[in-house]
């Protein structure tokens, strides 16, 4: 079984220390060399708005200072991996979304304040803001993951229940390759849900409904592919402890954690399968990346 070597492991700390955000230097600091947990949570500070939400490019697609939903799903999924209480984020975070939340009970994927900044060409509010799974769900699994307890979260959940019980038809439907990354990247948010509402029961039937579906619409990649841009194996279930883990055998995982092991340049670090838009996002996202693949290979063994 292939895994990281201490050579790999002092590359990749490298790249990052060459050209990664602070944020993502001091959450390798402390995920893998001892640091302590205050500087990640200062980090994370410096991005988050008087409202609770968060801006100033903490997702780098999206440049401006403003907060936006996927700034708080990128929050709380640092906080997650953490493990470490941060209760005024936390706060923040909630009242942020309850702000937000559209009259469908769902977050919106983008807010019209997208367009006063630079930003990705994929990130375009829609007319009205409805909800979407992409980011309710992540958030609503995340601050579930947390332990926090509120009345928003019961009718946020209701939400995701009815979009998650639908994504596997609009699965089957999709066509065209815009649609069925759109699809695709719903699922993953609603894996962080259904790995973490407290219906055990009823996520493990919805979670299996949904394998099937993306099997059936060939939304996931069982064999490594550098080129994907979603539906690989590990990112839906980045921990072997994920519902996810469900919808492929053994032999896939070992493929795609060995080729995730081959794919780390020379300089220590992974690139993005995704376009990159203007210079720095490139840099910024490939700190990220090289800090997540790092993540996900020790969860599944294959990084000391």
């Amino acid at each position: 079984m292939k895994t990281i070597q201490t050579e790999q492991l002092t590359r990749a700390e490298q790249c990052i220390w060459s050209a990664a955000r602070t944020l993502e230097r001091v959450r390798f600091a402390h995920h893998f060399r001892g640091g302590e947990a205050g500087p990640v949570v200062s980090a994370l500070r410096a991005f988050q708005n008087l409202d609770g939400g968060f801006g100033h490019a903490i997702e780098p697609d999206f440049r401006g200072p403003v907060s936006q939903p996927l700034g708080t799903d990128f929050a709380l999924r640092v906080l997650r991996a953490l493990g470490t209480p941060a209760p005024d984020l936390l706060e923040g975070s909630l009242r942020y979304v309850r702000a937000i939340t559209a009259a469908d009970g769902g977050i919106p994927n983008v807010l019209p304040s997208v367009s006063d900044y630079p930003r990705a060409p994929w990130w375009q509010p829609v007319e009205s803001s409805p909800g979407c799974l992409l980011p309710t769900a992540g958030i609503v699994g995340l601050l579930y993951a947390a332990g926090v307890n509120d009345p928003w979260l019961d009718s946020a959940s209701k939400f995701c229940w009815k979009g998650i019980d639908a994504l596997g038809e609009r699965a089957l439907r999709s066509r065209e390759r815009l649609p069925r990354l759109q699809v695709a990247y719903e699922a993953r948010s609603a894996l962080t849900f259904l790995d973490n509402t407290p219906e055990r029961a009823r996520a493990e039937r919805a979670a299996e409904a949904l394998g099937q579906a993306l099997h059936k619409a060939e939304l996931l990649v069982a064999q490594p592919d550098a080129n994907a841009e979603a539906g690989q194996p590990l990112e839906f279930a980045a921990e072997p402890t994920s519902l996810a883990r469900r919808w492929f055998d053994d032999d896939a995982f070992a493929r795609h954690l060995d080729a995730w092991l081959d794919a780390q340049a020379a300089d220590g670090g992974w690139d993005v399968p995704w376009l990159i838009w203007t210079p720095i996002t490139g840099l910024e996202w490939r700190g990220i990346m090289t800090l997540e693949r790092l993540l996900t290979l020790r969860a599944w063994g294959r990084c000391p």
